[in-house]
């Protein structure tokens, strides 16, 4: 491109090129300056401008040339972003409006020291790298012609890689043109890890205690912490920068706190640019211990739930509102007592272990103390009375009115038991018109229905005066086999408690328990005959007796017939036997094939047939209409077994050839 500048001034003066000064107001606009520097004085100076403004050519000093580089048009993006270790990809778009004109087309970049260096060179002929440089392995460029896109590929962007790349496009006679992009790299930081204090944090320090710290490693650009309480931020980040170029982030958090942070939570938020906008990760959250002064207690009784009554064993905890805990101290009746890790246990309560329980704890920062109270109070239930107590007798027919009652702090309720089972209801038990049945042991068990395990009893034996009164037996003949025991047993009653006596023919033993009511008395007896055995009981009253009768029953040795034994062998035997008549058959069979072929000569000659008797030879004849009748007739004509049928007919067979086969030929002699 050409500038003319036309100067024409009235004053004759004619500047030579030294005192001249054209320059290039923008890089981006195609705008010139004019500047003279003369000898003239002031005056004329300012004469000059004035009459300079007169003429064409000092009004185009300030005319913006612009038609000149409309024939070569660059079109780039302000910016691209990509993240550490990826591919980059800048574009250049441009348009020649000279066709017959060739481009030459150059990429340059702005170094950190803002240097411009050319890293690439391309024509029509030449597309060259240049060498030595900072992308000669890492950039390639495609795409040439008019009207086109250019394509500067990098590969594994580095953070180096962040600079400015200008693209410049010639079309020599069209002029030239350049466009500008800055490349942006980017690295998501790591995970942030966040660490919070393990110690407690007082409220009452004047200075910021630390809470905890918070850090995010090797991101670009640098990113941001920002601490919140809860969903409150808090405070700003502090920066570190690793040697690779990525930043470190960390941030601690001091604060000074107060009782309600006990309940809250601290986390950090890093935020972070990446291509096309901006990331944000949240760490996991803290609660911290906070210590805070001991206002109140609270003193209560842990176990056990609910009421207390004697025996129990008894926990009382302390707690103060405060942290950490402080030491408790307790006091029991006003008298001091010793506690295990602030509990205090008291064994096997009584009622007057009933009463005051004061904790009290000291501030060991303020030296106050606080106090709290509670009261424990112990059931009771006394021990129950009858009256009459222990032992009572009684005639037949008389009546009894017992009574038990127990002293409790709560209301009772009293029932009565006869051998286990339920007999009456109340404080009070009533026996009319006595008899035996009646006599035994009654307890009564008086208990606190509000508090279970609150309960006591008592026993009154009662015995009902009389003769003995024998309980009959339902089986007074018994039967037994000689030689044997036999129990029998017979039970009296009667107060005093009657004497039993056997009497038996036979010899016994006896054995006697006392019962509830009277006495058992147990006699084994050996059955040898018919006998009988009489059950006498007596007391001062009267007697009573009970006959019983034993009949013997002889038993009889029933004979027990011979056993048969089972002959042993036998079995084994007659496989023997056809295991030799098999055998003895398979021999038969092989000599008669033999001699049919010739083999085995019978006679001289060696070549008798035995189905071609001679008329010298002994013929044996068998009836074919008896033939298995025959043969299975023994000596004595019993018939055989097949198996022995087999054994004849083998034999025969054998007989027969061996008597063809030695008879002796006529013609032999």
């Amino acid at each position: 491109m050409y500038v003319l500048w036309i100067f024409e001034s009235s004053c004759q003066y004619s500047p030579t090129m030294n005192e001249v000064d054209v320059w290039m107001e923008s890089k981006d606009r195609p705008v010139f300056t004019l500047t003279l520097r003369t000898t003239l004085g002031r005056r004329d100076n300012m004469a000059l401008r004035m009459n300079a403004s007169t003429f064409v050519g000092l009004s185009l000093l300030s005319l913006t040339w612009k038609a000149a580089w409309a024939k070569v048009e660059v079109n780039m993006e302000d910016r691209v972003e990509v993240f550490l270790g990826d591919t980059a990809q800048i574009t250049c778009m441009f348009t020649v409006s000279d066709s017959h004109d060739d481009v030459i087309l150059q990429w340059y970049m702005i170094t950190k020291t803002n240097v411009r260096s050319r890293i690439y060179y391309g024509d029509r002929n030449v597309q060259v790298v240049d060498r030595d440089g900072q992308f000669t392995d890492k950039i390639s460029v495609n795409g040439m012609g008019k009207s086109s896109e250019v394509v500067l590929t990098i590969r594994d962007v580095a953070l180096e890689d962040e600079l400015e790349f200008i693209c410049q496009v010639n079309g020599l006679s069209a002029g030239n043109m350049e466009g500008r992009t800055m490349l942006k790299v980017f690295a998501s930081p790591d995970r942030p890890n966040i660490e919070g204090v393990h110690s407690g944090i007082s409220v009452s320090k004047n200075n910021p205690s630390k809470i905890g710290s918070c850090e995010a490693k090797n991101g670009y650009p640098r990113p941001n912490i920002t601490w919140y309480r809860d969903q409150s931020p808090l405070v700003v980040t502090l920066v570190t920068k690793e040697s690779s170029g990525l930043y470190t982030v960390q941030s601690d958090l001091h604060l000074n706190v107060v009782k309600e942070d006990k309940d809250s939570f601290f986390y950090c938020e890093v935020s972070y640019l990446v291509p096309g906008g901006t990331k944000m990760t949240e760490t996991n959250k803290i609660n911290i211990t906070v210590h805070y002064p001991t206002t109140s207690l609270d003193v209560w009784v842990e176990s056990p739930k609910g009421r207390v009554k004697e025996g129990d064993t008894v926990e009382v905890h302390c707690r103060a509102n405060g942290n950490p805990q402080p030491p408790f101290t307790f006091m029991h009746n006003m008298q001091e007592l010793e506690s295990e890790l602030n509990v205090l246990v008291l064994k096997d309560v009584m009622r007057l272990s009933s009463g005051d329980i004061t904790c009290t704890s000291l501030d060991l920062d303020t030296h106050e103390e606080t106090v709290g109270h509670t009261e424990l109070f112990v059931d009771y239930l006394d021990q129950a009375v009858l009256i009459p107590k222990d032992t009572h007798v009684m005639a037949q027919g008389e009546e009894l009115m017992a009574t038990c009652n127990a002293l409790s702090s709560l209301p009772t309720h009293t029932e009565w038991f006869k051998k286990g089972e339920h007999f009456a209801e109340g404080h009070t038990l009533t026996l009319k018109d006595a008899v035996f049945d009646m006599a035994g042991t009654y307890v009564c068990v008086v208990k606190v229905p509000s508090l279970e395990g609150l309960e006591t009893s008592g026993s009154l034996h009662v015995h009902v005066q009389g003769p003995p009164e024998i309980k009959e037996s339902t089986d007074t003949v018994l039967e037994e086999v000689t030689d044997k025991f036999l129990n029998l047993s017979c039970h009296a009653r009667g107060y005093p408690t009657p004497v039993i006596t056997w009497s038996s023919s036979d010899e016994s033993q006896v054995s006697h328990r006392q019962t509830e009511n009277g006495v058992l008395s147990v006699v084994s007896v050996k059955v040898t005959s018919d006998v009988t055995a009489n059950c006498n009981a007596s007391n001062v009253h009267g007697t009573d007796s009970f006959l019983f009768s034993i009949k013997a029953i002889t038993t009889v040795t029933p004979v027990t017939p011979p056993k048969r034994v089972k002959k042993e062998g036998s079995g084994v035997i007659i496989a023997v036997i056809i295991i030799c008549i098999l055998l003895l058959a398979i021999l038969g069979s092989v000599l008669y094939f033999l001699y049919k072929k010739g083999k085995i000569p019978c006679g001289r000659s060696g070549k008798q047939d035995l189905t071609k008797p001679s008329k010298d030879s002994t013929m044996v004849e068998i009836n074919n209409d008896n033939t298995e009748e025959a043969v299975l007739l023994g000596v004595n004509g019993d018939k055989k077994p097949p198996s022995d049928q087999v054994t004849m007919d083998t034999g025969y067979f054998f007989f027969t050839f061996l008597m063809n086969c030695t008879t002796t030929h006529p013609n032999d002699s």
